[in-house]
């Protein structure tokens, strides 16, 4: 009599199988791309390495790495990585190059960034700083409700938001259609349509302390384990530092724009604060939460951008491992940590 596996086995084992061809693929075409570049007639003589991101090849003179998809968040662990080998390093990667080329030269390293360009790649260029984008007056008009109705109103790359102790509750946008301004209530996209369809009748001042009521008691202190207290973690660092800037060293604080445009508000992005030290001097903070080998160069993006000359990591102590201090060590902008309690 035969058994039939269950299909969770059965899924595991395809996945896995996915996943080892998926990285012999990836194995393949780096070593092709690096004897392309290098005028070869066969591959270099080099070890085959796995790194998690993508792949590694390893010759006697250096460090080859391909990272698959989207590389924004690449640079920290590609370091990390790489440090094992001692050996220049060369970044291969088919979207973001010119974020990791401004990225990698903010880093004592010897690294260089490639963009792949069908079966070639050329020297990824330094892309510049986004420009700061201001909202309009028709967006800003929301800001007086968004914080009577007891949330923070900010201006996130020229978005308007209202956030309750770092949790986005509203967000102004336009209507594709009509190109109506209005004050949609909920966290993410997905939420405010949701809320519209629900509670549309509601007046938006009602519905806002609605959500508001609901949310509040579990972005408290000492509240249990909750969806609202599991989101955006890092942001409710950052206003819990703001309210109280010498918890992490600083004078003044006050929310700014990371150096990247945040795209999802459920992921666990870091987030940026620029205020004056004890010192009296303007530098940024960067609050992250959980183990992020990127942290240290989102940090120096975020520092280089608002034009400070060092950047302090509010963090707590279990989430900075040996490799995060020593990417700290190697960054041209100063790194302090701070540890969040």
């Amino acid at each position: 009599m035969r058994h039939k596996l269950p299909s969770e086995f059965i899924m595991t084992d395809v996945n896995t199988t996915n996943i080892e061809r998926r990285s012999q693929l990836l194995s393949m075409k780096l070593r092709s791309l690096v004897r392309e570049h290098l005028g070869l007639a066969s591959d270099p003589d080099g070890t085959i390495e796995t790194f998690a991101l993508g792949a590694g090849f390893v010759t006697a003179d250096a460090a080859w790495v391909l990272v698959d998809g989207d590389a924004s968040r690449s640079l920290g662990p590609v370091l990390a990585w790489t440090s094992q080998f001692e050996r220049p390093v060369h970044l291969l990667v088919e979207q973001n190059a010119g974020l990791l080329a401004r990225r990698a030269s903010l880093f004592d390293a010897d690294l260089t960034v490639w963009q792949i360009n069908d079966h070639s790649i050329t020297r990824a260029v330094a892309e510049p700083h986004l420009i700061s984008a201001s909202a309009s007056d028709t967006h800003l008009a929301f800001v007086d409700l968004i914080e009577s109705s007891g949330a923070d109103a900010l201006v996130e790359h020229g978005v308007v938001v209202g956030e309750l102790r770092g949790l986005e509750m509203c967000r102004v946008v336009d209507d594709a259609t009509t190109g109506e301004v209005r004050l949609e209530v909920g966290m993410g996209r997905h939420d405010r349509e949701a809320f519209t369809m629900i509670h549309g009748e509601l007046p938006t001042a009602q519905a806002m302390r609605q959500v508001i009521d609901a949310v509040l008691p579990h972005r408290t202190e000492g509240a249990d384990s909750h969806p609202f207290n599991q989101f955006g973690v890092e942001r409710l660092a950052r206003w819990k530092a703001i309210q109280d800037p010498s918890t992490i060293g600083f004078s003044t604080l006050a929310p700014a724009d990371p150096p990247v445009v945040r795209t999802n508000v459920k992921d666990s992005v870091p987030c940026v604060a620029i205020g004056s030290t004890g010192a009296k001097r303007l530098s940024t903070a960067v609050f992250v939460h959980g183990v992020d080998l990127d942290c240290v160069s989102f940090a120096v993006d975020a520092a280089s951008r608002l034009g400070t000359h060092d950047v302090t990591i509010a963090v707590r102590r279990r989430d900075v491992i040996a490799s995060i201090e020593r990417l700290a060590n190697l960054a041209s902008i100063q790194v302090r940590i701070a540890y969040l309690s």
